[in-house]
């Protein structure tokens, strides 16, 4: 991984939108409302709540000043007790077809404003107030890694972008090792599994603040 990659971009963010929407259609029609390995969410009300992330992100670069204390309101509600509390909610008639387009939809309103937000504007994130570049990496963090875990035992071949991981990783996760591969180390750095003589973090988070 180099030591000082570039700043995520918009085209980053886009490219990890397009490679996990590519995996996420080969997803079969029976297994969306079985529920990942790795999660207590339903395959669809994991896309749910990637959605929403992406919207939100979105939405807090919206305002022509943007909020410092908090998200931008929107009322949130769950499908059931154990679902993600979501701004979004994909019409079930629409089948999974419909359900990715909504995420689509939803990515490209964060494409679009990362493209066009000043670098300088700064918004909250719980994780420290962000800037455009940071919120296009967090919705790189987003699609990828919620894609590995709705993929994940349906045997669905998908590789990530290398570059993209690791520009995501120097933005968001400054202590990760840099001698490992940028995929694995991001899967790593989130939870998702070991590298050598690393066992993997049992609580994580990222840094939102500019670097």
């Amino acid at each position: 991984m180099p030591a000082n990659p570039e700043p995520v971009t918009p085209d980053d963010l886009d490219r990890a939108v397009r490679t996990a929407l590519d995996a996420l259609r080969k997803v079969p029609p029976g297994a969306w409302d079985g529920d990942p390995a790795s999660l207590d969410w339903t395959r669809w009300e994991t896309v749910e709540h990637m959605s929403h992330a992406l919207m939100l992100y979105a939405a807090q670069l919206g305002p022509r000043t943007p909020p410092m204390d908090g998200n931008v309101p929107f009322a949130r509600t769950p499908r059931r007790p154990e679902a993600p509390s979501t701004v979004i909610r994909a019409d079930p008639a629409a089948g999974p077809d419909g359900l990715l387009q909504v995420l689509e939809s939803c990515a490209a309103l964060l494409v679009a404003l990362a493209r066009v937000t000043p670098p300088d504007v700064r918004a909250y994130h719980l994780y420290g107030a962000s800037d455009p570049e940071g919120f296009a990496a967090m919705g790189v963090v987003e699609m990828l890694l919620h894609t590995h875990d709705l993929i994940e035992g349906l045997d669905i071949a998908w590789d990530p972008p290398a570059d993209v991981c690791a520009r995501a990783l120097h933005r968001l996760f400054p202590d990760a090792p840099r001698d490992t591969p940028p995929w694995r180390t991001l899967l790593w750095a989130t939870g998702r599994t070991d590298l050598p003589d690393r066992p993997r973090p049992t609580t994580w988070r990222w840094h939102g603040t500019p670097r």
